[in-house]
């Protein structure tokens, strides 16, 4: 969702912004109110890409992608999924795949596709009980691995938060001193409207 989002708010400006996402899997689920993930940043971003070439890999059933890869009888080629992002062009919003060390294929986690690409990462946060732990250890293993962290997004950031959730976004930033925003709920009219919200000017 953090992606449609930047996507969404770029375009709306006026700006060329390409979309990537590695990895779709899930296809055999109904897609709910946004559509699946590679057919919604298609038609969000402004680089006139299709949703195939936005996702080079697409499976049905909801598992990790190596998996999903697995039982379809194929291999994800970490060269193939470099190539075409980069052919994508600038600047390019790439959507993780369920989180930084989930396995890709065999020996390639979404973390090492984000170092070979370079991009800084925004990692988007849950708002509640948890996401201290699970925030920080994400942040941590960016940097392990040479990553720019531009900033973490807690999302659904609701109007009136609860004192968990004030305190949760105030300590994540304190000792992973970065920047933490806040993203408001949002249906598919309102998602560049959100996206305003977001210092976008800071991350590219």
């Amino acid at each position: 969702m953090l992606a449609a989002v930047i996507c969404a708010a770029l375009a709306e400006r006026g700006e060329r912004v390409a979309a990537f996402k590695p990895v779709v899997t899930g296809l055999d689920e109904p897609p709910g109110p946004f559509s699946h993930d590679h057919r919604l940043l298609a038609g969000l971003a402004s680089a006139g890409q299709s949703p195939e070439e936005v996702a080079p890999y697409r499976y049905g059933p909801p598992l990790s992608p190596h998996l999903a890869a697995q039982l379809a009888g194929e291999t994800i080629e970490p060269a193939v999924l470099l190539e075409t992002a980069r052919a994508a062009g600038s600047p390019l919003v790439c959507e993780g795949v369920g989180g930084l060390v989930v396995p890709i294929t065999t020996g390639y986690l979404v973390r090492d596709f984000a170092v070979d690409l370079g991009l800084p990462i925004v990692i988007a946060a849950r708002t509640g009980l948890g996401t201290i732990n699970h925030t920080l250890l994400t942040v941590e293993a960016a940097r392990a691995a040479g990553l720019k962290v531009a900033a973490v997004v807690m999302t659904p950031w609701p109007d009136r938060p609860e004192p968990i959730e004030v305190s949760n976004r105030e300590t994540v930033e304190r000792l992973a001193a970065i920047h933490v925003s806040g993203l408001p709920p949002t249906d598919l009219e309102s998602l560049a409207a959100a996206g305003r919200s977001l210092p976008l000017d800071e991350w590219f």
